[in-house]
């Protein structure tokens, strides 16, 4: 998982949270990013997933359009095995799950 730019900041065009979700302003450093990253993994349970973090000029999230959720599976040759559409809404389980299956060789 790669954490991007807050989808949600309470200084950017859609702001959201509560109940129990964080909410934050949008990170001017990558030591504040970072800080944020971790709340977030925290309280979203995804821990056991290995994250890494965007710096902030977001040149993961730019390369990759992962604004604001985006699914993506890098096969074991460093390839993009799998691109999904923009999520949350055009989330795909089922195909990323099909793709991985072939990537394993399943």
């Amino acid at each position: 998982m790669v954490y991007i730019r807050e989808a949600h900041a309470l200084d950017g065009d859609s702001p959201m949270g509560g109940d129990g979700m964080p909410i934050f302003e949008d990170p001017v450093s990558l030591e504040e990013r970072s800080g944020i990253a971790r709340v977030c993994m925290t309280k979203l349970a995804l821990e056991p997933i290995p994250a890494l973090v965007d710096g902030i000029d977001d040149a993961v999230n730019l390369a990759y359009a992962a604004h604001p959720d985006r699914l993506y599976l890098v096969g074991l040759d460093g390839r993009i095995a799998y691109h999904g559409f923009e999520g949350p809404m055009g989330f795909d389980v089922e195909e990323l799950a099909a793709a991985i299956r072939v990537e394993l060789g399943e």
